[in-house]
């Protein structure tokens, strides 16, 4: 599950974390709109992007925000097919848990990577995508950081 384009070092990390291993990903991409917006301002503050705190109210959301999330999931699933993996993916806007669960259901998948970017408020009440799948998924769900470019 991501949030945001995957960068060349999160395609890296992700196609390398059990070696040489074939790997095979379903990318489930979560437009923005469902994470509350002052919770991304107070996130952006505690990282010190202020800047980002700012224009937080500029930022596209709910179905104005399906269109950049459906490039950022073709562009994703691209960089992993260059990498040599396998890739399919959709954009995922209502129940993404839901949606997720069924997805490891489906394909028989042996680990979720949710790669997102910090969310210290979510984190911290256990309230993140990666807090709230491990309830629901049944499988190990590993938290990664992205990286920007």
């Amino acid at each position: 599950m991501i949030e945001k384009p995957l960068t060349s070092v999160d395609v890296e990390f992700v196609t390398t974390l059990h070696g040489d291993e074939p790997i095979s990903f379903v990318v489930l991409m979560q437009p923005r709109g469902d994470q509350d917006r002052l919770l991304r301002a107070i996130d952006d503050v505690a990282l010190g992007e202020l800047d980002d705190a700012v224009h937080e109210g500029e930022e596209p959301e709910g179905p104005a925000a399906e269109g950049p999330a459906e490039l950022a999931l073709q562009h994703s699933l691209q960089s992993l097919r260059n990498a040599g993996s396998t890739a399919v993916g959709q954009v995922v806007d209502d129940h993404p848990l839901d949606k997720l669960k069924g997805v490891v259901d489906e394909v028989g998948a042996d680990e979720v990577i949710v790669l997102t970017a910090p969310h210290y408020v979510e984190e911290f009440f256990h309230r993140d995508w990666a807090s709230r799948a491990r309830h629901k998924v049944g499988v190990p769900v590993l938290k990664l950081f992205a990286h920007s470019e």
